[in-house]
């Protein structure tokens, strides 16, 4: 793995040279360390209800929403159905990284039943560090569905090191909210109606203390995420593949008014496949 941006002389911290060779896990948590959350801007206003945010003027506590998406070279999010087609060994290494750093790993229901999601492992390599920062050993899974359409027998809920997470509306089936319960999952409120309003998953998550958020998609969960404007990175691994058919992008909505702005933060390189981040340019 080497570093092609920022160029290895601009790099404030981790590796000194874009030379090619295996990264350490420290190296890689370096690179993809969070910001500072009490310089991040808060996000937008928001209105009172359930799940909804605290605080002076109804703003929301700061969180850090990255997502970590993996695309082939014409724009597929998954092969067959699934995304691990696309993916590397590397690919595979700097995504354990993301969610050793994270608070929660943020997912969609669609994405939980296509992918088999399981609970998080805790990794040796940061189980340690968390525990110096007062953290679990591994972030909690939290699972956005309006409907509860999910198997909760499943290990994902009931054999988590940290409880499992549903994050739904304050009217979702009053049935399927109990056997969420009867589980073990921890309920979040995220919406006044049945539906799970975006921008309220992300003030509800901040107000539990999970700031460092972390989603894995799937396509449509990342698609209001985007046109609520809450999406502050996007971690993109591009495969160096073809898979044509008609499998979806990245993001799957509605076009948003206008196009949002992200920066170049950094790009990585290993056997063709590049790991790029993108920050959302702030006024």
């Amino acid at each position: 793995m080497r570093r092609l941006f920022p160029l290895p002389t601009e790099t404030p911290a981790g590796p000194s040279s874009g030379e090619d060779r295996e990264w350490g896990l420290d190296e890689l948590a370096d690179a993809y360390a969070y910001p500072d959350l009490p310089d991040l801007p808060d996000l937008p206003d928001l209105p009172a209800g359930p799940g909804g945010p605290a605080g002076p003027g109804g703003r929301p506590a700061a969180a850090w929403l990255r997502a970590n998406m993996v695309s082939s070279l014409d724009g597929a999010a998954h092969h067959d159905g699934r995304s691990q087609q696309l993916s590397s060994a590397a690919d595979m290494r700097i995504f354990g990284v993301l969610r050793g750093l994270a608070d929660a790993v943020v997912v969609g229901a669609e994405t939980v039943r296509r992918e088999g999601y399981r609970p998080a492992r805790a990794r040796e390599a940061f189980v340690a560090r968390r525990a110096a920062q007062g953290r679990p050993p591994v972030a909690a899974i939290a699972v956005v569905s309006a409907s509860l359409d999910l198997d909760f027998s499943l290990p994902l809920f009931t054999e988590p090191l940290v409880p499992t997470l549903v994050v739904t509306g304050a009217q979702a089936p009053a049935d399927r909210l109990a056997a969420a319960r009867r589980a073990g999952a921890e309920v979040v409120l995220a919406g006044e109606g049945a539906g799970v309003d975006p921008a309220r998953v992300v003030s509800a998550l901040a107000e539990r203390g999970l700031t460092r958020l972390l989603s894995e998609g799937g396509p449509k969960l990342l698609g209001q995420f985007a046109a609520a404007g809450v999406l502050d990175e996007l971690c993109l691994s591009l495969a160096p593949l073809i898979a044509a058919g008609d499998a979806e992008r990245i993001v799957k909505g509605p076009t948003l008014v206008e196009p949002e702005r992200f920066s170049l933060f950094s790009v990585l390189e290993d056997a063709g496949f590049l790991f790029t981040s993108y920050r959302r340019k702030r006024q």
